[in-house]
């Protein structure tokens, strides 16, 4: 059994600078909007995809291991692999990674995403119960349908950017997750990102244990009070839960990305607006709207870097791969990979309603296997109802650019802090 095939110092070099380089400074764990402004000008992601693209040609499709002192590093190339590494995790392919350890420690130090063996599995089961992964639709949808209603009801028509969608969408959240006694306390949350700004550098920055303190302080605070039309409602205040809400929070940012994208997206793209509005008139259950979420997700994965590590020596295809290998799959390369798919660089939700994006396992906007994001139902229903409050009755238009409308491929990079909308009756 030989080893794995190995890039060259050269194409290791490319890769770090041409998809590492650009992954880690936007942002993994807090995007920074200054550099998201930068790459959105670069189309940072289309040059990626490309220097991938070109590695798989020349190495072929299965794993390549980097060239990288003191660390066995490789990256995922199929989509077969990318299936069957999401549905082999934990074992032997551990969502609790290396560098992901590092940099969700600074705010979740109990968090599932970074436990492992019967931890895990306890952890991973309670968070399930609590966010009913299982249904469609949380039995706390009517609360938070209210929720939705009374905060988004205040934007209405004119001017809509980051900096008045976000502090709105985050008093949302806040009454979601602990109650409404949270609405305001925008001091937790600001708590939060300054740890996950830290995060962001996973082993070059020292553990901000104060910082966390203070912030796992306020969450156990919070949780004392919640009322049983909130997540937290009934769950222990302790720092285990209270690691885990600080994860919860954090997948909520990157829904909020997620819904104003949309938002632009059906604001450029009138024939998947009006299937939404029939949809709602018609009193489906946002069916088409979490489809339209789940394809901006497809288009801009809010985790473009899924990393797991080996847990034991495995065979793969005849090569060999030790313990303690740190795999890659760069979301991008398999949404947007225009070499197989005929819709890569266009908005198109009606795959997630006929099949075609459940036949490709390298399509996983919220991963998959056991490792699946345990709140996708709910943020697709929290996400889909804000859409649905925003678009009921108002159409909007993009004043920035670039505008992401059909008949053009989509931007490979899309900034959520610069785009601007307007609202109209």
């Amino acid at each position: 059994m030989s080893g794995l095939p190995t890039a060259s110092v050269t194409e290791t070099a490319k890769v770090f600078a041409g998809v590492v380089a650009p992954t880690l400074a936007g942002g993994v764990i807090k995007r920074r909007p200054r550099v998201m402004t930068l790459l959105e000008k670069m189309q940072a992601d289309a040059s990626a995809v490309q220097t991938l693209q070109k590695l798989r040609a020349r190495h072929g499709d299965g794993l390549l291991r980097l060239a990288v002192p003191g660390r066995s590093f490789a990256l995922v190339l199929s989509p077969d692999d990318v299936g069957r590494v999401l549905a082999d995790s934990p074992e032997p392919f551990t969502p609790a990674n290396l560098e992901k350890k590092k940099a969700l420690s600074q705010f979740q130090p109990h968090g599932v995403l970074i436990s492992e063996g019967p931890e895990r599995d306890r952890r991973r089961e309670w968070t399930e119960r609590a966010l009913e992964t299982s249904r469609p639709t949380h039995h706390l949808a009517p609360s938070v349908r209210a929720k939705v209603a009374d905060e988004f009801a205040a934007l209405g028509p004119g001017p809509l950017d980051w900096d008045t969608f976000a502090p709105v969408w985050w008093r949302m959240v806040r009454r979601v997750v602990f109650g409404d006694h949270a609405r305001d306390d925008q001091a937790t949350t600001d708590l939060l990102e300054r740890l996950r700004l830290s995060a962001n550098w996973s082993y070059l920055l020292p553990r901000r244990r104060r910082l966390r303190e203070e912030f796992l302080g306020r969450v156990r605070a919070l949780l004392a009070r919640a009322p049983e039309d909130s997540l937290a409602g009934g769950l222990a205040a302790d720092d285990e839960v209270a690691s885990q809400i600080g994860h919860w929070l954090f997948a909520f940012d990157a829904a909020g990305m997620v819904t104003f994208r949309t938002l632009a997206l059906l604001a450029t793209h009138p024939a998947q607006r009006q299937q939404a509005r029939q949809d709602l008139a018609s009193g489906a259950e946002l069916g088409y709207l979490r489809a339209c979420v789940l394809d901006t997700v497809r288009l801009w994965p809010t985790t473009p870097a899924i990393l797991r590590d080996t847990t034991k020596e495995l065979d793969w295809h005849g090569h060999r791969v030790p313990p303690g290998t740190g795999l890659l799959v760069f979301a991008p390369l398999f949404h947007r990979d225009d070499s197989r798919l005929p819709y890569a660089h266009s908005f198109v939700p009606e795959i997630w309603l006929d099949g075609q994006a459940q036949e490709e396992p390298s399509l996983v906007p919220f991963s998959a296997g056991p490792g699946e994001c345990p709140a996708k139902n709910l943020v697709l229903f929290t996400t889909a109802t804000v859409l649905a409050t925003m678009i009921g009755d108002r159409d909007y238009t993009v004043d920035s650019s670039p505008k992401p409308g059909p008949g053009r491929p989509l931007p490979a990079t899309f900034d959520n802090f610069s785009l601007r909308l307007t609202g109209h009756p």
